[in-house]
């Protein structure tokens, strides 16, 4: 038997484990949001197998072991549970195919990869086509017909395609408000809903659940998710004057909005392109929150999960030595 094997059948268990995690968001984002969801993870999926098996051919390595690992699936799915349902295909395509080849391949494939690849992806298509991913739908969001045609472009009936179907979101909403209190935002905004964005706030809490299921099965340590989401709370506390029109939301508004639970259980856990020892897991998951509300308050986009991520995976090899560095507590 090859060394290689045990680990390769533990990656597969760990992939198996994150994409179960994953169901109770999805079931949720398909609830708000309608078949969109579903499309979205089958182009996604299928574009990053697509990738993978055009470039292990190249490279004239054996397709089943590598396409079977479950990788390309997770960074796959996470990416298009980001994304927003009923963006164009061909930017659910670009933004897959690019994550596979540049944020894994390139560097060599699974294991090697400096970046988390979904975050490249997402990044990408975020700078290029920020019109396009700002399109998040109203709720309920349309049949699987409507849906199609605002994906692909097609017009079955001939009839003009609805034009008022989507909304800003909370955190966009709360990053440009300039006059209305908390209370006001809450009280008359649709994107608001009892503590978050709304519906948004299910999403979260049941990515939460998810991720409370991977600790459990002990896929990952708790000190990535718990830095993320200290250092959102600690720094959302510090930086929240009420509900007053300059306030840039409460702790618990920032924890079940936009994508702070996916990020803090299935992104900065990733364990490639994150830290690998516990103190510096719990320095990078610190830095991601951190980087995550001064973007959404302060920066060009409304959540910065994705670029928060990719600038602490710049930082693990510093972090790894930090935490290297700092002395061992003495057993008496």
């Amino acid at each position: 038997m090859s060394p290689l094997e045990p680990v390769d059948d533990r990656l597969q268990q760990a992939m198996k484990r994150v994409l179960l995690a994953t169901v109770p968001g999805m079931l949720v984002l398909f609830w708000l949001f309608g078949w969109g969801v579903l499309i979205n993870l089958l182009l996604a999926c299928g574009s990053a197998l697509a990738v993978e098996a055009v470039v292990l051919r190249l490279r004239k390595y054996p397709l089943k072991p590598s396409l079977s690992d479950g990788s390309a699936l997770v960074s796959a799915t996470l990416l298009a549970l980001a994304l927003p349902p009923y963006c164009p295909w061909w930017l659910t395509v670009n933004a897959a195919a690019f994550a596979m080849f540049f944020g894994k391949h390139l560097y060599g494939g699974v294991g090697k990869n400096p970046f988390n690849p979904a975050m490249l992806g997402f990044a990408l298509v975020l700078v290029c086509f920020p019109r396009q991913m700002t399109h998040w739908p109203t709720s309920p969001g349309m049949n699987l017909l409507t849906g199609l045609q605002q994906i692909f472009g097609f017009n079955f009936s001939g009839a003009e395609q609805p034009d008022a179907w989507v909304t800003a979101t909370a955190l966009d909403s709360l990053r440009i408000n300039k006059s209305l209190t908390m209370d006001e935002l809450f009280a008359g905004s649709p994107a608001f809903g009892h503590f978050g964005g709304k519906g948004i706030e299910w999403v979260n809490l049941a990515f939460l659940a998810g991720g409370a299921f991977l600790l459990q099965q002990r896929v990952f340590s708790w000190h990535a998710p718990a830095g993320m989401l200290g250092s959102l709370f600690v720094i959302s506390l510090l930086c929240w004057n009420g509900s007053g029109s300059d306030s840039h939301g409460s702790p618990l508004f920032h924890l079940l909005t936009g994508a702070s639970m996916l990020g803090a259980f299935f992104i900065v856990t990733e364990p490639v392109s994150g830290a690998k020892s516990p103190k510096a897991r719990l320095m990078f998951g610190a830095g991601v929150g951190l980087l995550t509300y001064l973007i959404r308050t302060w920066g060009g986009y409304p959540d910065g999960v994705a670029f928060a991520v990719l600038l602490m995976n710049l930082c693990v090899p510093a972090l790894e030595r930090l935490a290297a560095a700092q002395p061992e507590p003495r057993t008496p």
